[in-house]
C-alpha cells in the first residue's frame, strides 16, 4: 500500500494502522462551499474488477468535520469517501460521492459509538456502502454510481478540514474479490 498525502504521523503493526491526521486536510470539490481540497490522507492499493473492502475504525473525533473511513478513487475528479464524520458533536455515518462535484449524505449514529465497521462493495460501476455497529448486522448507507473504470485505488482515508488533527486507528482491513 502507498500514501497519497502522507499524514504527519502513522504506524502500521500487523492488522492495525494508527494515524494522526494533519490540520486543515480534506477531500472536497466545489459544491456549496466553493472550494477544492485534495490534501486529505489516503492509504491505498490498486484493485481491479469487483471487490469488497472492509475495516474497523476507532477515532478520537474532536473538531468539526474530523473524518475517517474508506475511499475509492479514480482521480482527483472521481472518488467516493465514506465513514464517520464529526458534525456538531455527533458522529455521523457519512458518504461523499464526487464526479466533478461533491455531494454529501449523513446519518447520525446513536451515542457516538466507540467504533464502526465499514464495508464497500464494488460491482461494475456501482458502489454499495454499508456500516455495522456490532459486527453482525450491516445497514445500507448508500448505493451510488461511481465509475466503470476497471482499476481503482482503494483504501483508508482520514482528514481534519477545520481541526488541528486527530488520532484514528484502522483495524483488520480486508479486500476480497467479488465474482
Amino acid at each position: 500500500m502507498q500514501w497519497y498525502n502522507e499524514p504527519p504521523q502513522w504506524t502500521e503493526d500487523q492488522n492495525k494502522i494508527q494515524v494522526l491526521s494533519g490540520a486543515k486536510t480534506d477531500f472536497w470539490r466545489t459544491t456549496h462551499y466553493g472550494f477544492i481540497r485534495d490534501n486529505g490522507h489516503f492509504y491505498y492499493q490498486e484493485v481491479s474488477g469487483n471487490f469488497t473492502a472492509e475495516v474497523k475504525i476507532i477515532g478520537e473525533y474532536q473538531d468539526l468535520y474530523d473524518q475517517a473511513g474508506l475511499m475509492i478513487r479514480q482521480d482527483e475528479n472521481t472518488w467516493l469517501k465514506c465513514g464517520i464524520e464529526f458534525v456538531n458533536g455527533v458522529q455521523q455515518a457519512s458518504v461523499v460521492v464526487t464526479r466533478d462535484y461533491s455531494d454529501w449524505s449523513v446519518v447520525p449514529l446513536p451515542q457516538n459509538p466507540e467504533w464502526i465497521i465499514l464495508r464497500l462493495k464494488r460491482n461494475a460501476e456501482a458502489v454499495e456502502v454499508e456500516y455495522s455497529l456490532d459486527g453482525d448486522r450491516y445497514n445500507l448507507l448508500r448505493l451510488a454510481y461511481l465509475s466503470d473504470t476497471e482499476k481503482l485505488q482503494v483504501g483508508l482515508m482520514c482528514a481534519s478540514p477545520d481541526g488541528k488533527g486527530f488520532s484514528v486507528t484502522f483495524e483488520e482491513l480486508k479486500f476480497s474479490e467479488l465474482s
